[in-house]
């Protein structure tokens, strides 16, 4: 079996990122610290860990960050090495080796009664009978609602890939993840698992980039209903993020929302903004014609290429322009790139005492923050999931992003489906998905034709890994 790994290779790190930078994102996997080896699916930390087979794992911009050699030291305490990337899957739960007949064993978990899991002594026995009493403090808490069900083999799961307190086996929870909002768990460095944000950031873990597979904790597994395409599936997690972004804002049905970036996260926030939110008016920059397109058909009031975003909004809501900013402008803004110019378009558009979302992932940048102070605006940051509060009740995000993505049908962003084998291809075709009129490049685990969704419409996607 095969996996792409991550290495902590300094001298390679700088080779992609100088690959990158001269010949463009996802350049950087050729020379980088990324290879594909033969690897074998890891051990579970514990009995409530299920093995999953990954059958599609989208390419994130922060794994192309990653591969190019431009993320943040600020992760550099927050990942273990080596690890498998992928975070946004869509997997099929495997029976443990070692497991009965029916698999079953495996796939429901041995739970906090198994007498031979805890307190026998050895560092495994310790890990299993942290994790049972992780998953008992879970079951009454809002991040383990509705995760507790039976899984069988062969049942299709998407991984909420966040690694929080129950995952790590930690009690008491941390007040984040025992209030259900696990993507700002305290604890992502420490417990018995290594160092990991995320699987996917995780030596212990694997992640979806592997045809071994990984291992999840059964809390991060989410059903996929029978009547959804597996391309619709693996566009959760990602909009998972959206959904968090866009419930974040506290948007009102009188306010002008603004998204700058329609990637697949933008895209993803269009979709989201529009079916949870519903504001007055909703206007999209995009850099792309079919970015735009798609835009309008997920719900925008308009889209306009990107440099014509701050006149739009300045006209929308009938502002001038001073000191470089609109004087009164959108209520809020969505930043779904995180670079230093978008960041600052996001600024500059942004009414006084608006509200600026950080929904793509930044990286060092420098600004003038003047502006920021003068006006009063909040700059806050959308990272992941967890629960959300809408109309008044609590419901996790994945089960939210479920029914953006099955509303607007989102899997007809995904673009092009590659194997592991070719890597390079795949991760040059995501860094350059805009210019090229794809949105969503992903891995075929699979290597099966897409399961499609009865009556689901036909996606924009291309023959495995077909240039799209």
């Amino acid at each position: 079996m095969k996996a792409l790994v991550f290495e902590r290779v300094v001298p390679r790190f700088a080779a992609a990122r100088v690959a990158a930078t001269l010949r463009g994102s996802g350049r950087g996997a050729a020379v980088g610290p990324l290879r594909l080896l033969d690897q074998d699916p890891p051990a579970t930390p514990g009995p409530d860990w299920i093995h999953v087979r990954p059958r599609l794992a989208g390419i994130c911009g922060s794994d192309l960050a990653t591969v190019d050699g431009a993320t943040s030291r600020y992760f550099e305490d927050l990942v273990s090495f080596p690890f498998v990337p992928g975070h946004e899957i869509l997997g099929v739960v495997e029976p443990s080796p070692g497991a009965g007949a029916s698999g079953s064993g495996s796939a429901a978990g041995t739970g906090a009664g198994d007498p031979g899991s805890a307190g026998d002594g050895t560092a495994a026995g310790r890990a299993a009978g942290a994790s049972a009493a992780g998953a008992s403090a879970a079951g009454s808490s809002a991040a383990g609602a509705g995760a507790w069900a039976s899984l069988q083999p062969g049942e299709r799961v998407v991984v909420e890939p966040v690694l929080g307190c129950v995952p790590r086996a930690l009690e008491p929870l941390c007040p984040a993840c025992a209030a259900g909002d696990t993507g700002s768990c305290q604890h992502v460095a420490f417990g018995h698992l290594s160092p990991g944000l995320q699987i996917g950031y995780c030596t212990d873990t694997g992640g979806g980039w592997s045809t071994a597979g990984l291992v999840a904790h059964r809390s991060q597994l989410h059903r996929v209903p029978d009547t959804m395409s597996d391309e619709d599936a693996v566009m959760v997690e990602p909009t998972a993020c959206a959904v968090h972004g866009a419930l974040s804002a506290g948007i009102v049905g009188t306010d002008t929302v603004a998204v700058i970036g329609a990637g697949t996260l933008g895209l993803a926030t269009v979709a989201a903004v529009r079916r949870l939110q519903a504001p007055s008016t909703l206007l999209v920059g995009a850099r792309y014609a079919h970015q735009r397109s798609l835009a309008v058909e997920l719900g925008a009031d308009r889209a306009v290429p990107s440099v014509q975003l701050e006149r739009t909004v300045r006209r929308a809501t009938h502002s001038l322009r001073s000191a470089g900013q609109v004087t009164a402008g959108a209520d809020v803004v969505f930043d779904c790139v995180g670079s230093v110019d978008s960041i600052a378009a996001a600024l500059a558009m942004v009414r006084p005492r608006g509200r600026v979302v950080l929904v793509g992932m930044p990286g060092r940048v420098t600004l003038d923050l003047a502006g920021l102070w003068h006006r009063q605006v909040a700059l806050t940051g959308a990272y992941a999931y967890g629960t959300e509060t809408v109309d008044g009740t609590r419901r996790r995000t994945f089960d939210l992003a479920f029914d953006v993505v099955a509303d607007a049908h989102l899997g007809r962003l995904v673009s092009a489906r590659y194997p592991l084998e070719r890597f390079t291809e795949a991760l040059a075709h995501a860094g350059s998905a805009g210019s090229r009129g794809a949105v969503k490049i992903v891995f075929d685990l699979d290597q099966q034709p897409p399961r499609a969704a009865p009556g689901a419409p036909a996606g924009r996607s291309t023959p495995k890994g077909r240039r799209a």
